[in-house]
């Protein structure tokens, strides 16, 4: 077979990150070669390719699900907030331009082409291609120069799926509303709905059902249960506000708790999920400084405006608490943007231009900012245990004391180890299962704790996350009609609804 369809949503972290990789993993167990695709991604978590591009982490971890490598055509654009008013513009996997929002819609009309072109070759190499929106396709005010959502459904004639979360709320009003605003054209390829996070009696919602298809003409092509533990890999920082699944059962006689600062611009927050997988281990992410003074570990994660979230850090008095925490013999992590804030001082004269500040003083550091991006893949040593890892950064830090971290074949070391604090620019070390237990054992050690690790992998933990999520789609989404849309693409008898939105796109 062949084809290709939009997961759209009805707003922001609605599933449709989860939804795409669902259908990915479905159809790969199908025998169907298939491949992510995203057109545009605002996203602070975001991956290193075998090649050296950079992409939203949820086109990896949709690439895993369809057992394959992510590439730089699955993210053509990632846009990533480097502060309140700018965002790094990342075209085809490296920096391509700095732009606010009024530049970044100027700069729209060039990316149009290379969007095009990245789901063109995934489309010449794959059976199908299960393209993820970005928010809402119902954000009428930026749908003339509109990229991700119904821009591209237009442009490459794409069937869509619409998505809404009912454990919100108001999901028939979601699914309807949004499918009103948009202009007929639009409309004629909205081929379905999806209700995401059910929960209770089916027979309940069945009355519901009947009368949207009755309103709009569409079938309700799956209701998706909802699930508990569905939190690796997140993109948005909105899942957080979610509740977090409690920690597996402790191998031994204590548990430890993680505390994760959560910063303003936090990037690549999933670091930490390896943690969160461990028997025995509760992870929380928190700006408390009380918090912050009685966990076993505390984690200072990566971040996309260093300077601006430091300067956070330090109106909230975490400064302060951090202090007193090492001073008490008490284990801190910094992983890259943590990391550099961790240090004597930051020279950056490239995301913030602010020049050089003060760090927290806490490792013998200091980081200047260069231009260039670093994006790779590490290995090494750490803890008498192999590591690895990807870079994502520009802050280039220098220790001058201390240890290094890691040892990676080269003569400085990665990273730094200074009692009980420790710093490292790698991201995804965590997932290396001795490293990341060596490390938890040190943790427990300094803080007195009768912890054990466990002995699941934490590959395992993810391929079973992914095969959860095609489990979903298999057993509870009209798997024919999906077919079909691969197959056929939009019904051409879609009744289109008032208002019907006014025509802003020559698509």
């Amino acid at each position: 077979m062949s084809g290709a369809l939009l997961v759209a949503g009805t707003h922001s972290d609605a599933g449709k990150s989860l939804v795409t990789a669902g259908i990915c993993r479905w159809l790969t167990r199908r025998g169907v070669s298939v491949a992510p695709f995203k057109a545009q991604n605002m996203a602070l978590n975001s991956a290193v390719t075998r090649g050296g591009a950079e992409i939203g982490r949820a086109q990896a971890m949709q690439a895993a699900a369809a057992g394959i490598e992510p590439e730089a055509a699955m993210n053509p654009v990632l846009l990533k907030p480097s502060g309140t008013r700018h965002s790094q513009v990342v075209l085809n996997g490296k920096p391509y331009a700095d732009a606010d929002a009024r530049s970044y819609q100027e700069l729209k009309l060039g990316l149009r082409a290379p969007v095009l072109a990245a789901l063109a070759d995934l489309r010449s190499r794959f059976d199908v291609v299960v393209c993820e929106g970005a928010g809402s396709p119902a954000e009428i005010n930026l749908r003339a120069g509109d990229l991700a959502n119904m821009g591209l459904a237009r442009a490459a004639d794409l069937p869509v799926l619409l998505v809404g979360d009912i454990d919100r709320g108001g999901v028939f009003a979601s699914l309807y509303g949004t499918l009103a605003l948009l202009e007929p054209a639009d409309q004629a390829l909205v081929s379905g709905f999806l209700i995401n996070k059910f929960r209770g009696d089916a027979s309940i919602l069945a009355p519901g059902l009947d009368q949207i298809r009755a309103l709009t003409g569409r079938e309700t092509l799956g209701v998706l249960p909802f699930r508990e533990g569905l939190w690796l890999d997140v993109e948005d920082s909105l899942a957080l506000d979610a509740p977090r699944p409690e920690a597996k059962p402790a191998a031994g006689t204590d548990t430890l708790e993680v505390a994760v600062v959560r910063l303003r611009w936090m990037s690549n927050f999933t670091d930490v999920d390896a943690l969160a997988s461990e028997p025995g281990v509760r992870v929380r992410f928190t700006r408390s400084a009380s918090d912050v003074a009685r966990a076993d570990l505390v984690v200072l994660p990566g971040t996309k405006a260093t300077v601006e979230d430091l300067e956070r850090l330090r109106a909230d008095g975490l400064d302060a608490a951090l202090a007193r925490r090492v001073a008490a013999g008490d284990p801190v992590l910094g992983v890259c943007g943590g990391f550099q804030m961790l240090g004597e001082q930051i020279d950056d004269e490239v995301e913030s231009r602010a020049g050089v500040v003060a760090g927290l003083g806490l490792l013998p550091v200091r980081t200047t900012f260069a231009a260039d991006k670093l994006l790779r893949h590490v290995a090494g040593t750490a803890f008498g245990a192999p590591a690895t890892g990807y870079e994502i950064r520009h802050g280039r830090p220098e220790r001058h004391g201390a240890d290094p971290l890691i040892d990676d074949g080269s003569s400085a070391g990665e990273g730094c180890a200074a009692g009980v604090v420790l710093g490292t620019s790698w991201h995804g070390l965590l997932e290396g299962d001795a490293v990341r237990r060596a490390i938890l054992q040190w943790v427990a050690a300094h803080r007195g704790r009768d912890w054990a690790p466990g002995d699941e992998p934490f590959a395992a933990v993810r391929e079973r996350h992914l095969d959860v999520l095609g489990d979903l789609v298999e057993e509870h989404c009209d798997t024919d009609a999906l077919l079909a849309l691969l197959r056929d693409g939009a019904p051409s008898d879609l009744p289109v609804l008032a208002p019907g939105g006014a025509a802003c796109s020559p698509s």
